[in-house]
């Protein structure tokens, strides 16, 4: 394993942050959770800004956060920023740049929670701002991370509350994808339950493998009507030219050269073949990522090599280009093997008295 961390969610009635002077900026939802801050940099967690939490009361800000506090001293309707598009106004026809209130970094909120009858209050600052990641959890785009023992030192305060700490879940992180099968299977012989992507990968494996054998099928039946046509071609281009052949031979040309000449001929039919396959291809996958990213101008190179930000349906890798032109190469010259091999047998007198 990489990395190991718990993770508890801050159950409460009701959850507040709130910031700003005089309390101005209030927001009446937020996602708490606690986690090994340590380990959050082993575990994939990334930072857009600030850095990892160092001492007690420092948290990690998620990257929407502050889109979801409301300006106490706006009117109502004009109080709140929408991350999507402006500020959020029934009457508004025209949309502002969507920055929030304030700058989540380094801000020092006050978290407000009604556990079990109980408010709690604590004071906190944000020395990060974490990076969008719903795989993680929705903390990391609208709500707050902060270290386990501090969350555990705020619901110590509960009156009753457990003194044996106790987590909602453990974040297992391993070192290749080979081994969560092994890893879950060990986790759950200890007798807990476990949730990763291998119950669906496997799955989609399956269908995917499934996919390739009946793709891979209808392509093997499509090279077999294409080296069948190949040989066609070449028997037909023989029959055509047994008179040039037998003139060839009594001129003196060796028998390796007239096979090489025919193999060439083969082996460009497949050359020219590969080429035109791969061109339309490429086209039919670009109008695919097209389709997919809106058609546009702006979207024709990202649909054609991608990006970084860009997530493309279909995608050709130069080499298997490579490879399916010399693959179609290798189909024409063993194509035409058995024709050239035919032309140099024929008898140079009885090539010379062909019509």
């Amino acid at each position: 394993m990489e990395a190991v961390t718990p993770k508890q969610t801050l159950e409460a009635e009701d959850i507040r942050l709130v910031t700003g002077t005089g309390k101005r900026y209030v927001s009446d939802w937020a996602v708490v959770v606690g986690l090994d801050t340590d380990a959050m940099e082993k575990m994939g967690y990334q930072l857009i800004d600030g850095s990892t939490v160092k001492r007690s009361g420092d948290v990690i800000a998620g990257q929407y956060l502050a889109y979801n506090f409301k300006d106490t001293l706006r009117p109502e309707g004009r109080n709140m920023i929408d991350r999507w598009g402006g500020e959020l106004d029934m009457g508004d026809t025209e949309r502002n740049i969507p920055d929030p209130h304030f700058n989540p970094l380094d801000q020092t909120y006050t978290l407000e929670a009604n556990v079990q009858g109980t408010k709690l209050s604590l004071p906190i600052r944000s020395v990060g701002v974490s990076k969008e990641d719903y795989s993680k959890g929705s903390e990391t785009s609208d709500g707050i991370i902060m270290s386990l023992s501090d969350l555990q030192k705020l619901l110590q305060k509960v009156p009753g509350a457990k003194k044996r700490r106790t987590y909602d879940s453990v974040l297992v992180k391993v070192t290749n994808i080979s081994v969560v099968e092994r890893v879950e299977t060990d986790i759950k012989g200890m007798g807990y339950n476990t949730e990763s992507m291998e119950s669906i990968r496997k799955p989609m494996e399956k269908e995917a493998q499934q996919k390739q054998m009946m793709l891979g099928g209808l392509g093997a039946i499509s090279l077999f009507v294409a080296a069948l046509g190949i040989t066609n071609t070449m028997i037909m281009s023989i029959s055509e030219r047994t008179r040039e052949i037998g003139i060839m031979k009594a001129l003196g040309c060796y028998v390796t050269d007239i096979r090489i000449m025919f193999l060439s001929e083969a082996g460009a039919i497949g050359l020219i073949g590969g080429v035109i396959g791969c061109i339309i291809s490429f086209c039919a996958s670009v109008a695919i990522n097209l389709v997919s990213l809106g058609p546009s101008l702006e979207n024709l190179l990202p649909a054609m090599f991608g990006g970084g930000d860009v997530t493309r349906v279909s995608v050709i890798p130069p080499w298997l280009l490579l490879f399916a032109v010399v693959f179609s190469v290798l189909i024409g010259l063993g194509s035409g093997y058995y024709p050239a091999n035919k032309a140099v047998q024929i008898p140079a007198l009885e090539a010379i008295k062909s019509e």
